[in-house]
């Protein structure tokens, strides 16, 4: 299977960039204040307006990565896409059914195990993170190398 294109490889470590580090940042205070933050959720829930509009904009957000990478050759580009994905469903959940979330929010919270689980899921998301900034900032795009047909590989 050949390379994506130089430019879909340059705009996949563009969001490389910019969501490597939110997802580490964010993952990794989630992973350690897990309890506190499970206390900002129900805060959330507790105004309905408030959970619309994050879903709105988790929608939003996610459309755009979706719409800005259309790129799913090679683990980095499958990785934004499926976090593009990741977060318009989230955030159509969110819109069309909170309760939902808030079941799995109130869950996660009764359990020790699931908050357990909760923080190793948030701490290999914050890997995640830091894998994408890695390869955001410090690799260089592999280059496409044309495609050897039999008429040319005959003639050399």
């Amino acid at each position: 299977m050949k390379p994506a294109s130089f430019e879909a490889q340059m705009r996949t470590r563009a969001f490389a960039r910019v969501l490597g580090p939110y997802i580490a940042t964010v993952t990794a205070v989630l992973a350690i204040r897990l309890p506190e933050t499970i206390g900002l959720a129900t805060s959330l829930f507790a105004e309905p307006v408030l959970a619309w509009m994050l879903g709105a904009l988790m929608l939003g957000g996610g459309l755009v990565i979706i719409g800005g990478h259309r790129s799913w050759r090679g683990p980095l580009a499958l990785t934004v896409s499926l976090f593009g994905w990741f977060v318009a469903l989230r955030g159509l959940l969110l819109l069309a059914a909170p309760t939902v979330i808030r079941s799995g929010v109130e869950a996660t919270a009764l359990s020790p195990t699931a908050t357990t689980l909760a923080r190793v899921f948030f701490g290999a998301l914050a890997v995640v993170g830091l894998l994408l900034t890695y390869a955001g900032w410090f690799t260089e795009p592999v280059e496409a190398r044309p495609a050897v047909s039999p008429t040319t590989a005959s003639v050399a």
